[in-house]
């Protein structure tokens, strides 16, 4: 069973990353209020039922995909239950299909590794050319829960907060689809 914290509404005392820094940094400049857990390391979405209880709402799935020749990124985040299907996405947005990017290329651009990956890295510039797509079940869903950038911090916000905020805030805007 994965260890989940109790609800803290404040920033960790240490930072293990520099995004998690920048994720905590942008929450208070923009006065977003936001409950976060310290969990230990939380990969897949089964790994994050305990998560979802102990915040008492569900988590997103956040997915890094790119093209064959790794040239067009997309971060597309979607309902944490919800099956992915590449071709689906695709179709959507009439682009070639897609697959999950490598490992290395996510730390490189998103500054998180596996199980991490998050709507936050849109702080960070190597993800400027990264398209950030939102499925609408999302978009309309009143709590976003997401990693901080870390595999060991979750948190819950309000989803208008990430989507009207947080990504204006980035100089980023999300594409919203129907999958």
């Amino acid at each position: 069973m994965i260890h989940v914290s109790e609800v803290k509404t404040t920033a960790p005392e240490v930072y293990n990353n520099e995004l998690q820094e920048k994720v905590f940094q942008a929450l208070a400049e923009l006065e977003i209020p936001f409950e976060r857990v310290d969990t230990d390391e939380v990969i897949t979405m089964e790994d994050c039922e305990n998560v979802n209880e102990r915040l008492d709402m569900q988590m997103v799935k956040t997915l890094f995909l790119c093209d064959r020749k790794q040239q067009d990124f997309y971060l597309f985040v979607t309902k944490g239950n919800k099956p992915f299907r590449a071709k689906d996405f695709s179709n959507v947005l009439e682009v070639p299909r897609v697959s999950f990017a490598p490992a290395e290329m996510m730390e490189e651009m998103l500054g998180t590794k596996i199980g991490a990956a998050t709507i936050f890295s849109a702080l960070l510039e190597g993800a400027k050319e990264v398209r950030i797509v939102v499925d609408k079940a999302v978009a309309n869903m009143e709590w976003y829960g997401c990693s901080d950038g870390t595999t060991t911090g979750y948190m819950k916000v309000k989803t208008e907060q990430i989507l009207q905020k947080f990504l204006p805030f980035t100089g980023r805007r999300a594409e919203t689809i129907r999958v």
